[in-house]
């Protein structure tokens, strides 16, 4: 009597479910990401009682405005000190982006621990060029 001899074991890796399991973790990683929109100056923007959402983002552009007195304007990169702004120079700049864009809205992002006075004169500065379209960023309303 004969007997049939197993097949030899092979050093093989499956590889047929491979394509299944990379594409779950590419789903996995998509939607567990969270993307960081704006970096800008870090500030931790005041709590508001009210506030109203802006529709339209396509027009907008920033003013930072930090705890410490520094000043940027349209920070989309990540702060590195580079982008400073001295306040002489806040109205020049936002000017630029006025001609351009005559529907632009400027959005203030200051600090709570930011001195009220820098504010008011970032204030100043947008009102004698004519930029009149002005909001403030704050954090959302907290129950």
């Amino acid at each position: 009597m004969k007997f049939a001899r197993k097949s030899k074991v092979t050093n093989a890796i499956p590889t047929a479910s491979m394509a299944d399991i990379s594409f779950l973790l590419l789903v996995f990683f998509m939607v567990s990401t969270v993307f960081v929109r704006n970096r800008g100056l870090p500030v931790e923007l005041p709590d508001a009682e009210k506030i109203e959402k802006l529709e339209s983002r396509r027009h907008v552009t920033s003013i930072w405005i930090n705890d410490q007195g520094d000043i940027c304007v349209d920070c989309k990169d990540s702060y590195d000190g580079r982008n400073i702004v001295p306040l002489a120079q806040v109205g020049a700049k936002v000017h630029q982006k006025l001609t351009a864009n005559p529907r632009l809205i400027i959005m203030v992002k200051a600090d709570s621990a930011a001195d009220f006075g820098l504010v008011s004169d970032v204030l100043q500065e947008l009102r004698t060029i004519g930029a009149l379209r002005v909001n403030f960023a704050t954090d959302r309303e907290r129950p």
